[in-house]
């Protein structure tokens, strides 16, 4: 079932990078599974947009921890320039999302491989 498929990958890659952050208590992979939930919902009804699920559930993961915690994930690119910040998630609302960086336009990695990429 390809809802299923792009809901539980979206789920891994989400995970990966908060393991990769070091961030993956069980509090905070509670925020993925309520947002797989949700995005579940959502994909029932717009099917064609489960290709968009893995970074929705980024978006979502990103605004509860930034409401509960603090800005994730922190940008390495601008990591030693001053204020920290967050990645972004771009496209909002398309396939093969990635982490960019909101004030260079670098493309840090693609979501689920922040422990990949150098400083990361």
């Amino acid at each position: 079932m390809e809802l299923e498929q792009a809901l539980h990958a979206a789920r891994a890659l989400v995970l990966a990078d908060l393991v990769a952050g070091e961030v993956a208590d069980a509090e905070i992979v509670s925020l993925v599974e309520d947002s797989v939930t949700h995005r579940r919902w959502w994909v029932e009804q717009w099917p064609e947009g489960a290709a968009y699920v893995a970074g929705l559930v980024a978006q979502d993961v990103q605004d509860a921890l930034l409401e509960r915690y603090g800005r994730w994930p922190l940008c390495p690119v601008c990591l030693h320039g001053g204020d920290p910040h967050a990645l972004d998630v771009e496209p909002e609302l398309g396939p093969d999302p990635h982490w960019v960086c909101p004030k260079t336009a670098v493309s840090v990695a693609p979501v689920g491989s922040l422990g990949a990429t150098p400083g990361g």
